[in-house]
Parts: structure tokens; sequence; C-alpha cells
């Protein structure tokens, strides 16, 4: 293995890809949003879904809380699941609207995961991104993406098991999170997803034998 720890493997990434400055979003509860559209999609969806929001002034807690739901799953029908989603997003709203987004996220980290993780429909990946990159709280991201890249590193584990393992690894940085995260994503993009397993920049000449 070229990559014989998660340092080498981020150093790797970033002198492939470059700085990736995600998650791309103009306010912290649009990314709430997106977080919640991005699950069993592709992000061109989810950004077509949120310029359909923002034409119609929902990207704010108190206007999504109060839309139809019917409008809701219109608007992002493109995501998939549109049914699920829309009332997933209405009932998130209401919980940011009720409670006010700055309390929301002035809650300590773990607590903040907890709260996330009780609302409906939102399991490890999407709570841990919005404590990540909308409240801007040190908890690393594990997707699909991550999970797969790891195994094929000879590195096995649940969610928990692997995000463990990264913020042990890894000094406690957000920014670092949100870098290694996003590399990660668009490497899989890259060579996963379009099954370049032979050029794999992060597997020896030796392991892909």
């Amino acid at each position: 293995m070229k990559c014989n720890n998660l340092k080498n493997v981020y150093n790797t990434l970033l002198n492939e890809f470059g700085h990736q400055n995600w998650w791309p979003a103009d306010t912290s509860f649009e990314v709430v949003i997106g977080a919640v559209l991005t699950q069993q999609t592709k992000w061109t969806n989810v950004e077509q879904a949120i310029s359909n929001l923002k034409e119609h002034g929902l990207l704010e807690p108190d206007t999504l809380a109060q839309a139809d739901v019917e409008l809701i799953e219109e608007l992002v029908h493109c995501c998939g699941f549109y049914r699920q989603k829309a009332s997933r997003l209405n009932n998130i709203a209401q919980y940011f609207a009720d409670i006010g987004i700055e309390n929301v996220f002035n809650a300590p980290t773990d607590k903040l995961r907890d709260d996330m993780l009780s609302l409906n429909g939102v399991g490890n990946e999407t709570a841990d991104s919005i404590v990540l990159y909308a409240a801007n709280k040190p908890k690393f991201v594990i997707d699909a993406y991550t999970t797969r890249i790891m195994d094929c590193l000879g590195i096995n584990g649940n969610y928990i098991k692997l995000q463990e393992l990264f913020e042990k690894e890894l000094p406690v940085n957000i920014d670092l999170y949100k870098e290694y995260h996003a590399l990660i994503v668009e490497y899989a993009k890259t060579y996963c997803g379009k099954k370049r397993c032979a050029e794999c920049l992060l597997i020896s000449d030796a392991a892909k034998v």
C-alpha cells in the first residue's frame, strides 16, 4: 500500500485534486436542506431542487415549515424519494423554526449530533454532514465512498468504527475534515465510479494484482 496511513491518503488526494472548498451553499440552513436531499441521489439533482426551493423563497426554516408539502414534493421531485424527502424537510424546518438556527447549532457537538439523529429520516451521514458543514463542528463524515475506499485499503468497519479511526488519526480540525471528505468523494467519482481500479493512486502495484 502506498498510503500506509490516513494522513498519507489525504496528501495523495490533495495533490491529485487540490482544494475542493466543499460544501457549496449560501447559508447554514441550505446545507441542512442539501444534506437531506443528497440521500440516494446525485448532487446535480440536489442543486436543481435547491434552485427550485430558492425560487419559491423556501430556503429558510419558517417559510419551509409553513409550505404546503405537495409543493415541496413538486420542487424536490428531481431528487427521487420526493415524498419522503419533502416530509422530512418540512419536519426539520419546523424543528429549526421552533428552536432557532443559532440555538440549534450552539449545542455541544455530541448533543447536536444526537438532536439531529432524533429527527425523522436523519441517519449518521446526514447528521454528521449537518454537524460538520452547517454547524462547523468537528465530526468526520463517513459515506459509501469512504467505506468503499477504506475496504480497498484493507480497513474494514461500520460507520462508527471508521469515524473513530479518522478522528483518532487526524488532528481535530474542521477545515481538514471538510476537505478530506470532499476529496474522498471526488476521488471515488473519478476513479471508483468509473471502475478505474487499475489506476488507483492509493494501492501499490503489488496489491492490484
